[in-house]
């Protein structure tokens, strides 16, 4: 016999309800803003610039994105779930996640290589030297670095949806709703 007798029986699909307070919600936020791969890579290769700017390291700004994308994405969830009660597992905040990492990690890309485009005809000396600029960023950060930036959008959103899942939400058994009095959410 099958250990997974239903759908219910597979990992994640437990009933959850949010933590009462702002605490948990706070300590999720900052836990899914503190992706491992950034802050532990910071010890070994020291940034040489911290302040902001075109030289301003990547995992600082990829560490201030985070910071605002993630209470975003949680208060996203958490209006979804008083409007519709969906995302209804800890699975369905992950994939949540998932899906707005990826969709602003796409967002963010598209708009630095629009900016350099702009950027780099400003400095271009004519109408051909600015063309040839505006191809050679589109083709560098368009076309090469968009797909690198969906991948770490979405491993940082898989980390940030983990966080706010356990830290946010807790397992709740289904309760029959008989009289209609119970709050959604």
């Amino acid at each position: 016999m099958s250990r997974f007798e239903s759908y219910s029986d597979l990992p994640g699909q437990a009933t959850i309800a949010a933590r009462p307070g702002r605490t948990p919600l706070i300590l999720a936020c900052l836990a899914g803003a503190a992706w491992p791969p950034l802050w532990l890579t910071l010890p070994f290769w020291r940034p040489h610039a911290y302040l902001p700017g075109r030289d301003m390291d990547w995992r600082l700004v990829v560490m201030l994105i985070g910071l605002i994308t993630v209470p975003l994405a949680l208060y996203r969830v958490l209006n979804e779930r008083k409007r519709d009660g969906r995302p209804g597992t800890r699975l369905g905040v992950v994939w949540r996640f998932m899906m707005y990492g990826g969709l602003a990690a796409t967002l963010v890309q598209i708009v630095v290589a629009l900016g350099m485009s702009v950027m780099g005809w400003f400095e271009a000396g004519d109408v051909m030297q600015a063309l040839g600029a505006t191809e050679t960023t589109l083709l560098i950060f368009g076309v090469g670095g968009l797909p690198i930036a969906m991948i770490v959008g979405v491993s940082y959103a898989l980390w940030a949806g983990l966080c706010a899942a356990f830290i946010a939400f807790e397992a709740r058994p289904a309760v029959k709703d008989r009289l209609g009095l119970m709050p959604k959410g």
